[in-house]
């Protein structure tokens, strides 16, 4: 069967014993009742039941740790539950493996994207299925099915004989989602689909998401964004400590309902108040005309006790102005200045030495060693770049990792282990162990859960009290708009302006997308350059 058929073919299927199409339609898709799995005795799923209908978004919402993933799991045959049965179409069934579970038209889109770079985009979407003609590849009819599949899910911009490696991110999910439908799935489970997208690549995938739902695809979606949840989501599930908390009509819920039913908090409290009274003090960071091939005429000043946001669009520049204030892809041009000496930072080595720390945006593959244990991993910089300090500093480690809450079995416990927002504290503890100056925070909440992330505001709150300068890089307005207390929007490697604390979502995107607005009376040129449409799904870069 071909993906045009998925709407038409799979809205009618009749069940056995069943004539009624009507009542057929009332049956859910997907069933799961009294699923429990453990692993090693360790029960992280107990007693959960779902019902995912046809053309529905269901969200699975819970913090990390609270058995979201390990559902997904099960549901995409990875893991088999220990308890409960699985019920597809009215039918008990058991995925024997992810195989299994996408020949019965239920597909997985992990955070993790699962492409091969180097080849095209048709050839990650038929990878192991390929047309074949006199037992050759049929590239012909390869590049013609994908196509079709791009041009039936409203896809522009994208040709099937594109390299995947050369796509941006939010293009890497579009054709993880495309490969999805290509198997033609009932189902389609996203883990955090916008984790790695800014704003405005977001709504991108909203459309993409409500085409799937028209097309009568069941979309079980896991998301740590309140604001998609609301928007998309037809059901929401909560799950928490692997127990099925509540399940209602996302119509009838609110935030504070949801935030409270997650982790015990209003939706009121989610961001930390700031100190009103407390002021600045002298500058610990500053920047002038800096540049390389990625950015250029950087401008900065962080002062002591401040947060000071860079934000704009994927591609913008802001994840290169932090590679070269460590040292990761130095600054060519320009000076730069810690505590009013100048320094010249051409490692991160040198840059830990100057006292600055760089909590990286992907913490899994540049921030931990996921194999080794939690101290060792709190212990990485000091081990590597501290020598003549390491011992003394590392006896303040176990200290320093309870003050973050770790929530862990010991400090001898493999990071691979921990929840996402566990991981970010032990990330977190790595630099702070250093003592660092000027800490720069690259997506610092990215994939985490409201209770972890609030943990990580307070965090913020705290160091700034004690006189840190923070540079903070977020995708998620909100954040942006709540914790800075300056926000300097990046546009094509430059400064595009400066906006005081407070400033709406408007007003930040506006400047990142160098619309007309950015003339408003509150804004701070700073050297702008020429205005440039808003990047689509098919233009926009990636600071990956």
């Amino acid at each position: 069967m071909r993906a045009d058929d998925v709407a038409q073919g799979r809205a009618t299927i009749q069940h056995e014993g069943t004539s009624d199409p009507a009542l057929v339609h009332e049956q859910p898709l997907l069933r799961l009742q009294g699923v429990g799995k453990q692993f090693f005795g360790n029960r992280v799923l107990h007693d959960v039941s779902l019902d995912v209908r046809r053309g529905e978004v269901h969200a699975l919402v819970g913090e990390n740790g609270a058995g979201k993933s390990t559902l997904m799991k099960i549901i995409a045959g990875v893991h088999r539950p220990d308890a409960g049965t699985i019920e597809l179409e009215g039918r008990s069934t058991v995925f024997a493996s992810p195989l299994d579970a996408q020949h019965a038209g239920v597909s997985t889109v992990f955070q993790e994207f699962n492409l091969l770079p180097e080849r095209s985009v048709a050839e990650n979407v038929y990878l192991g299925r390929e047309p074949r003609r006199r037992g050759l590849v049929d590239r012909r009819t390869m590049h013609a099915r994908t196509d079709e599949l791009l041009a039936s899910l409203g896809i522009g911009g994208i040709a099937p004989w594109t390299r995947v490696g050369s796509l941006s991110v939010a293009q890497q999910q579009v054709i993880e989602i495309v490969k999805a439908v290509s198997h033609d799935a009932r189902i389609i489970s996203m883990d955090e689909p916008t984790a790695a997208l800014a704003d405005q690549e977001v709504e991108l995938l909203y459309d993409l998401v409500g085409r799937l739902k028209a097309r009568g695809v069941a979309v079980l979606y896991v998301s740590h964004r309140l604001k998609e949840i609301f928007d998309l989501c037809d059901t929401i599930t909560v799950l928490k400590d692997g127990n099925h908390v509540l399940t209602a009509p996302a119509a009838d819920m609110t935030p504070d309902r949801l935030v409270r039913t997650m982790v015990g908090r209003d939706f009121a409290g989610f961001f930390p108040d700031k100190d009103d009274a407390a002021s600045p003090g002298d500058v610990v960071l500053a920047i002038e005309g800096a540049g390389n091939t990625a950015v250029d005429g950087v401008d900065l000043q962080v002062r002591a006790g401040e947060i000071v946001a860079l934000a704009g669009l994927q591609g913008s520049g802001r994840t290169e102005i932090a590679h070269g204030i460590f040292g990761i892809a130095p600054f060519t041009r320009g000076r730069m200045q810690i505590d009013g000496t100048r320094v010249e930072i051409r490692s991160p080595r040198q840059a830990v030495q100057a006292g600055i720390a760089l909590v990286t945006e992907d913490r899994k593959t540049e921030g931990l060693a996921l194999g080794q244990s939690v101290l060792a991993n709190a212990r990485l910089v000091l081990d590597a770049v501290v020598p003549g300090e390491s011992d003394r500093r590392s006896q303040h480690v176990p200290g320093l990792l309870s003050s973050l809450d770790l929530v862990a079995a010991s400090q001898e416990t493999e990071v691979q282990y921990l929840s996402g927002g566990n991981q970010q504290k032990v990330v977190l503890a790595k630099w702070l162990v250093t003592d660092p100056r000027v800490i720069v925070l690259d997506e610092p909440t990215r994939g985490i859960d409201v209770g972890a992330k609030r943990a990580v505001y307070d965090l913020m709150r705290q160091l700034a009290a004690a006189g840190v300068a923070i540079v903070l890089i977020s995708s998620e307005l909100p954040e942006v708009v709540a914790m800075a207390d300056r926000i300097l929007v990046v546009r094509d490697g430059r400064l595009a302006g400066e906006l005081p604390p407070g400033s709406d979502e408007e007003s930040i995107m506006a400047l990142a997308t160098g619309t007309d607005s950015t003339s408003d009376e509150h804004v701070v040129a700073v050297d702008a350059p020429a205005a440039t449409p808003s990047r689509g799904l098919a233009q926009s870069g990636d600071d990956r």
